[in-house]
């Protein structure tokens, strides 16, 4: 059973994603938030699988609230759901740490394979919002860095840098899928994910920058 911890500040919103993940045999509710302070409270008491975040709430934002739970005992993975499409906003929680973003008006399936994506330690991002991004990234848009600088390079998980690897080795997503037991789209939301926390536009430039850094190594 995922164990799922709602964090808005609007009660009905709340109510109705709480009613539509019931229908989910897999998932239980186990609390709910209306600000950023009030959640990190209930995750140290529910200690929650994956948490559903806002960001735009009173008291303590999603973005603070992440940034509080770098320190929390129990840190469970962040989905943030909001109505804003702000791609300054979605970088900012990827940086904090979120592992997935999603648009409020997604549909339950989407929702349901997004928390079990996240549950399962992997990363989930709409897929619109993280071709823009990269759309951004390769025409040298703002992404939080001058156009001279380069990206910090955010810390990868260890599931990222199995896939990463394989794409050293020239393996293709399908390939990867196969050969670490995944769902394709599971995999296509790591390399996602990957390219974004590396500051690059492509899966060539993510190598080179994995070599050069040595994430991964040069004989392997």
């Amino acid at each position: 059973m995922i164990r799922v911890l709602l964090v808005d500040d609007q009660t009905l919103v709340r109510a109705g994603i709480r009613s539509l993940l019931s229908l989910a045999e897999d998932v239980d509710v186990v609390g709910e938030a209306g600000d950023g302070q009030a959640a990190l409270d209930l995750i140290a008491d529910t200690q929650p699988d994956v948490v559903l975040l806002d960001l735009r709430m009173p008291v303590l934002d999603g973005i603070g609230t992440l940034r509080g739970l770098r320190a929390a005992r129990h840190r469970p993975a962040v989905l943030v759901l909001t109505t804003f499409d702000d791609d300054d906003e979605v970088l900012a929680a990827l940086r904090e740490g979120a592992q997935g973003y999603l648009l409020k008006d997604v549909t339950l399936e989407a929702l349901l394979e997004a928390i079990r994506t996240l549950a399962d330690g992997g990363q989930h991002i709409q897929p619109a919002v993280s071709s823009r991004l990269l759309h951004r990234l390769a025409a040298g848009g703002t992404t939080g860095h001058g156009p001279d600088d380069t990206p910090r390079q955010e810390e990868l998980t260890e599931r990222e840098v199995d896939v990463l690897r394989l794409m050293a080795a020239g393996w293709s997503n399908r390939e990867i899928a196969a050969g670490l037991h995944l769902a394709e789209g599971t995999v296509k939301n790591h390399v996602s994910s990957i390219l974004l926390k590396l500051g690059v536009r492509d899966r060539t430039r993510a190598v080179l920058r994995a070599l050069e850094t040595g994430l991964v190594d040069r004989a392997g």
